[in-house]
């Protein structure tokens, strides 16, 4: 009996150790399939319509919608610093406003802080144009006259709110502007030294409009740019413009095969002085300030949308072949791609948008009145959300977070 008992137990170690090896050398379970993923819960995406008013904010997560309506239609989206806020551009109607997504962000949770709403802050310039937010401010600059408009995140929900402005004395121009972390910021300027609208020179200002360092770099052309509060960054005509709050400034040369191409546009990632450059004639290169170089990351003169994701860790390049690629920012790999949508001409009057998330993609659909949810992992459509019937902008809101309180 003892024997049979023995023989029982050695029978059933035995069985578990295979059992045991049998599962080291499958592949790791996957407890949640890609087609099941989700999105953050409080995450949100804001679009803009270009005929209407309609302001459409979406629960990617259970594919919901609200509708709010803008004062103007067809206007620009842009995201606070925060991630809470969005400041909502009407260039042509000299108009900003802003909107609330009720959700306040505690680091390891989010609070919902009230309803989604429009801000009582709003803002009055000539031709507000160039958006950015940092320091906890949000800026405009304002074409019609070379003017800055400024406001606190603070005081989005300050009933009577209003866009404080700055004069550095500017000529009127297609200008661009960024913030330090010092509080002070780099602007652009025109001295009318080549013909059209775009500045020449950039210098630093105080939050009084008081020129704090003059420009020292003259350049064919200025325009786009980010700032990670050291660097400010600037597409130029003759090189990266590269501007610190000391005054310093220097220009990266652009590489050789560019010819009379350049950076028309400048995008922030989650590393300090990296930068990426895009422009439709040759694509998107990576721009490394401390080390002077400029690395291409897709050459491609069928970019239809270049866009850093929400957590500025990914790119993701959208074709007017309908095909999307998805590259590290860290090691400039391409993770995914694949054709998602149907081609866009080249001279379609109103294309294809998209914002990246770290799971998803949101791309507008302006001929269906749709957003396009897209599985990153997986690279297929999870779903298409009905919005307003010609979707123009889309920003992202909110956080990528599923923690409440």
């Amino acid at each position: 009996m003892k024997n049979n008992y023995f023989k029982l137990i050695f029978l059933f170690a035995l069985s578990a150790f295979v059992v045991s090896c049998s599962n080291d050398n499958d592949d790791p379970v996957i407890e949640t399939p890609e087609e099941t993923l989700s999105e953050f819960k409080y995450l949100r995406v804001l679009l803009s319509d270009e005929k209407t008013t309609e302001i459409t904010l979406v629960n990617p997560v259970n594919a919901t919608t609200a509708l709010f309506n803008a004062k103007f239609a067809k206007s620009a989206l842009y995201t606070t610093e925060s991630g809470r806020y969005a400041g909502i551009i009407h260039r042509a109607d000299n108009t900003v406003e802003t909107f609330d997504s009720g959700f306040e962000s505690h680091g390891d949770h989010v609070d919902v802080d009230g309803l989604p709403q429009f801000g009582a802050l709003t803002g009055q310039s000539l031709l507000p144009t160039h958006f950015k937010s940092k320091i906890g401010e949000l800026m405009t600059f304002n074409d019609g006259d070379g003017t800055l408009s400024v406001a606190k995140e603070s005081e989005i929900n300050t009933a009577g709110a209003q866009f404080k402005v700055i004069n550095a004395g500017l000529k009127a121009h297609h200008g661009a502007m960024a913030s330090f972390t010092n509080g002070t910021y780099a602007i652009t300027e025109k001295d009318n030294s080549i013909t059209g609208t775009l500045p020449e020179k950039v210098k630093i200002i105080d939050n009084t409009g008081k020129t704090l360092f003059d420009a020292t770099i003259s350049t064919n052309g200025i325009h786009g740019n980010a700032s990670d509060g050291t660097y400010a960054v600037f597409g130029s005509a003759s090189g990266v413009l590269v501007v610190e709050s000391s005054g310093k400034q220097k220009l990266i040369a652009l590489p050789e095969d560019f010819g009379t191409a350049w950076f028309g546009s400048i995008l922030e990632t989650s590393t300090k002085g990296k930068f990426v450059g895009y422009t439709a004639a040759k694509g998107a290169y990576l721009i490394d300030v401390a080390n002077n170089s400029i690395k291409p990351i897709l050459q491609n003169t069928t970019i239809m949308q270049c866009k850093v994701s929400y957590n500025n860790n990914k790119l993701g390049i959208l074709l007017h072949s309908g095909e999307l690629k998805v590259f590290n920012l860290n090691n400039l790999q391409v993770e995914k791609e694949g054709k998602i949508i149907a081609e866009t001409a080249a001279d379609a009057t109103l294309k294809p948008q998209i914002q990246l998330s770290e799971n998803f993609a949101y791309i507008t659909s302006p001929n269906t009145g749709e957003l396009l949810q897209l599985n990153l992992a997986s690279m297929t459509i999870a779903k298409k959300i009905k919005v307003s019937k010609t979707p123009y902008m889309i920003t992202i809101v909110g956080f990528e977070n599923s923690e409440s309180h």
